[in-house]
């Protein structure tokens, strides 16, 4: 099986660097993949034209043209995309991509996932990945984290493991959130055990994945 996945983000394609072996295997033996970051989610375009600035890589803006592409060019046997749910209606979030991918031609190659609310709450979801790599976190400020809840992940996980918490984060401005983001995947992202993970958005994730590569 060859898989394409689009993340909708450099760090989230980050962390997926680290997940992808553990959810099916290393890379060749026998499923191959390639990973896409985006700089931002965006939005679908009326029409499903793209704008004409493509530039800018925003992946919801692309993925009408990206969808059809993929349709037409042999080899994938699968396109997995990745995206913060945010705080939208995830029903009507995932009726809208599947029927994007109806109308691209994609709809037996496209495989959404949604991150609920944001891609954080996977790490939360690895209390022993999360607390392996910073032991100093605040365990409860962690214990009292509903599970992929709406409640601005990022700003909790800040809160929780960063010296000072948000409020440091903030203090410092553009670019620490983003920075921070891409440490977390590169740290806390190696220690995460996928069947050990209890965010069920996570769990789709692995689950859809590993039902790809079983054919």
């Amino acid at each position: 099986m060859h898989v394409a996945v689009l993340a909708e983000d450099s760090s989230g394609k980050h962390l997926l660097d680290h997940l992808m072996p553990k959810l099916i295997g290393p890379h060749g033996e026998p499923h191959t993949w390639e990973l896409h970051a985006y700089r931002g989610i965006g939005r679908i375009p009326p029409g499903l034209v793209a704008p004409v600035d493509s530039a800018k890589r925003l992946l919801l803006n692309q993925l009408p043209k990206l969808l059809r592409g993929y349709a037409r060019t042999p080899g994938y046997d699968a396109v997995v995309v990745v995206l913060d749910a945010d705080t939208r209606d995830r029903a009507a979030f995932l009726a809208e991509l599947q029927r994007l991918a109806i109308d691209c031609g994609a709809a037996d190659l496209a495989m959404f996932r949604l991150a609920i609310e944001e891609t954080e709450a996977w790490y939360l979801g690895d209390q022993i990945a999360l607390l392996t790599a910073y032991p100093s976190a605040k365990r409860q400020l962690l214990a009292a984290y509903v599970q992929d809840s709406i409640c601005g992940t990022w700003e909790r996980l800040a809160d929780i493991i960063h010296p000072g918490g948000l409020k440091a984060v903030q203090k410092l401005g553009w670019p620490m959130p983003g920075t921070l983001k891409h440490e977390w995947a590169d740290t806390i992202g190696p220690l995460m055990e996928p069947d050990r993970n209890v965010s069920p958005s996570f769990g789709k994730l692995r689950d859809g994945l590993r039902r790809l590569a079983q054919g």
